[in-house]
């Protein structure tokens, strides 16, 4: 089967799209070489297999999988053409879709968003599904040097190597996304200076049980 291992993992992932995401409107996907596996259009998130699962070309084809691709095949082909990353989450999460409609880029309020970037930018607002989406994502995200975007009046879009990051850093996203907002209905958040996520960027180099102690 075309991709087997990328069509078990969007099986795998699907459960948590749901949880991030309103009803069918989300959609993921993760890369090997020329083509991907991304979710099915309009269907429950629990309600397909991997044999499912479309495979899209990076040229836009559908290329096996007995379900039709997601809406957002252009944005996904576009973001993979540009930088390449090995997976893609998009989404409709409350506090990201709620910057959306402000209009409003995720500045760095709190150092876990280095995760992605030094910051969150918002790209301007396209028909869903269409190639301009896709060129305004790209271009918001290569101007930021940021693995997440902000679409106006639309919602979150998060790449990363594999798409257990992506799902993870979806939700920091998310997470940040509502602090920024509650914090801004009390007052105006302080940032982090580009020398302060400098240190935390260096510091993450070494987090976690693989680094050396």
């Amino acid at each position: 089967m075309t991709l087997e291992r990328e069509r078990e993992t969007v099986v795998e992932y699907a459960p948590a799209l749901a949880d991030l995401t309103p009803g069918r409107t989300g959609n993921l996907s993760v890369r090997r070489g020329d083509a991907f596996a991304v979710t099915p259009t309009g269907v429950p998130y629990d309600s397909f297999d991997a044999a499912d699962v479309p495979v899209v070309g990076l040229d836009g084809e559908r290329k096996a999988g007995r379900m039709a691709p997601s809406s957002e095949v252009p944005m996904h082909t576009g973001i993979y053409k540009h930088d390449r990353p090995g997976a893609i989450v998009h989404t409709h999460s409350p506090w990201a879709t709620t910057m959306a409609t402000l209009h409003r880029p995720l500045p760095p309020i709190h150092y876990m968003i280095v995760a992605v970037g030094r910051e969150v930018p918002l790209a301007g607002y396209a028909p869903y599904g269409t190639e301009d989406l896709a060129a305004n994502a790209v271009a918001a995200m290569t101007e930021a040097d940021s693995d997440a975007v902000i679409l106006a009046n639309h919602g979150l879009v998060v790449t990363g190597p594999d798409l257990e990051t992506a799902v993870e850093n979806t939700r920091h996203v998310e997470d940040l996304c509502r602090l920024y907002l509650r914090s801004s209905a009390v007052g105006e958040p302080h940032t982090l200076t580009d020398e302060q996520l400098a240190t935390v960027e260096a510091k993450f180099e070494s987090y976690g049980q693989g680094s050396e102690q």
